[in-house]
């Protein structure tokens, strides 16, 4: 069971990584969504073992181990943070620029520090004339 949990946990994190490399926004924050699902598996999986509610336990048995699915848990909620992060952060980069892609967010954002940097030296040229 545990080999089809990480086989399972490969697969995610595999799609999740080639998402990542996409210059698609909204693709890059699939991937770190399911980078962070793979995460989730993990600890699911690290803590699979049959055993009594570790809550209030009757016999000597095995107690499950509530630690992993309390770190999962709050991964889970993390995870749902970063994500309702990310996609606000996407939606405003869409609206300021107009574009999903990486590429043309990096031409515009070129184009605007040229013309910043044509605007600074105009200024720092018009402070030097007024002194001398």
């Amino acid at each position: 069971m545990n080999l089809v949990f990480a086989l399972a946990a490969a697969v995610l994190f595999g799609t999740g990584a080639v998402l990542l490399l996409d210059r698609d926004l909204v693709r890059v924050v699939f991937g770190v969504v399911l980078v962070s699902q793979a995460a989730v598996l993990t600890l699911v999986a690290s803590g699979l073992s049959r055993g009594a509610a570790p809550i209030y336990p009757l016999s000597g048995d095995s107690i499950a181990d509530p630690l992993s699915q309390a770190m999962a848990l709050t991964a889970i909620v993390i995870g749902l943070a970063v994500t309702a992060l990310l996609l606000a952060l996407v939606l405003r980069v869409v609206q300021a620029y107009r574009s999903r892609e990486l590429g043309e967010l990096a031409g515009q954002e070129a184009e605007r520090d040229a013309r910043l940097e044509r605007l600074h030296e105009r200024e720092h040229a018009e402070e030097e004339a007024a002194a001398r």
